[in-house]
């Protein structure tokens, strides 16, 4: 019998490793039939009387088992040491991977919770509906829009994370007021500023505006305007978080360096500039692909405030997959606007990461 040699296990037999590796191989091919027949099931392709994808679930914690089963037989005492692993692992794909198929295989289907004909498989209309849909691609529009301003709230984080970084009085107490937004919900903003403060009969800016001279300040009829106070209330809520990222590392910078260069007679904005700016690019980087990432998920206060008018000016993707299921249950080809703007988002943060990894590299 052939042996393999294992340092931390001793022999393990060629046949032992076979063994594990056919294990897992079977238990991988009888997950994937399950998976498969149960998705054509799903979509009225294959009747196979399924009520539920229990079956689904019970063939993974099958193919977990045998998993766990046969790294050990494998690898030995190594495949032991994997199992502490394991459950993270196998925990992650059952909450993030097995969800995305289980999407993909909704949004090949017309499933709308308003007809009595139930979910049908329609292959690929639900796709062309989207590349026909002029709001889908006016809320992606919208997107670019909100995702740009990203770059004006980081300057605005930027100072208030150096003027708070520096010897102000009362200096403590500054930093728990800016931060204060941060702490309140996003929908509770929008009722207190967009749906009383700046309600047009009643609200007090609205009575200030008359009062300045102005006949009938409405706020959000305006496509522009509305765009700017969608964007005002979301910066207030999310420029706190941007600037204690970057208050930590203005506080984690050395102060030799900053000393350094005054007494080599820098100006303050040549201290800015030369120094402070380029030690804290791995921190702002990082401080602005968290605030797109959470910009791209915008909806509670479109939602709230505008329902994504004046005409679909404000919409975000989200807010209007949001109005697709609630208003019109159209679960098949709101789930294939999901899908798409996901692969949108990944292939997005993946040019930006490179694109900025590489800009990174030049400058340091």
């Amino acid at each position: 019998m052939a042996l393999t040699e294992s340092p931390s296990y001793g022999a393990i037999s060629r046949r032992r490793k076979d063994g594990g590796r056919a294990l897992i191989a079977a238990a991988t091919v009888l997950f994937l039939a399950v998976g498969l027949f149960q998705a054509l099931n799903s979509a009225g392709l294959v009747p196979l009387g399924l009520k539920d994808w229990r079956p689904t679930l019970y063939a993974f914690l099958l193919w977990s088992v045998a998993l766990g089963g046969g790294m050990v037989m494998m690898r030995g005492e190594a495949g032991l040491k994997a199992l502490f692993i394991l459950p993270a692992a196998l925990f992650t794909a059952a909450m993030a991977i097995f969800p995305t198929l289980f999407g993909l295989s909704i949004a090949f289907t017309d499933w709308n919770l308003a007809s009595f004909t139930g979910q049908k498989f329609n292959g690929f209309d639900n796709l062309v509906q989207l590349v026909r849909d002029p709001f889908y691609w006016n809320a992606m529009r919208n997107m670019v829009i909100y995702v740009l301003f990203v770059l004006v709230e980081y300057a605005v984080a930027f100072g208030l994370a150096l003027l708070l970084n520096a010897e102000i009085r009362a200096r403590k107490f500054w930093r728990v007021v800016f931060l204060i937004p941060l702490m309140l919900s996003p929908v509770a903003v929008s009722w207190m500023v967009g749906k009383s403060m700046l309600e047009y009969r009643f609200g007090p800016v609205a009575r200030f505006a008359r009062w300045l001279g102005f006949n009938n300040p409405s706020f959000f009829t305006d496509p522009w305007v509305a765009r700017l106070w969608i964007e005002a209330m979301d910066a207030w809520v999310s420029i706190p978080f941007v600037m204690i990222l970057l208050l930590a590392g203005l506080q984690a910078m050395p102060k030799e360096v900053i000393e350094a260069a005054k007494v080599d007679g820098a100006s303050p904005w040549q201290r800015f500039w030369q120094v402070i700016f380029p030690l804290m690019l791995p921190v702002s980087i990082t401080a602005i692909v968290l605030r797109i990432i959470f910009k791209l998920k915008l909806a509670d206060i479109i939602i709230t405030v505008t329902s994504g008018g004046p005409g679909g000016a404000t919409d975000s993707v989200s807010s209007f997959i949001y109005r697709e299921y609630r208003d019109r249950s159209n679960v098949g080809y709101g789930t294939m606007l999901a899908m798409f703007y996901l692969v949108v988002i990944v292939i997005f943060i993946t040019l930006l990461l490179k694109f900025l990894r590489k800009h990174m590299q030049r400058m340091t």
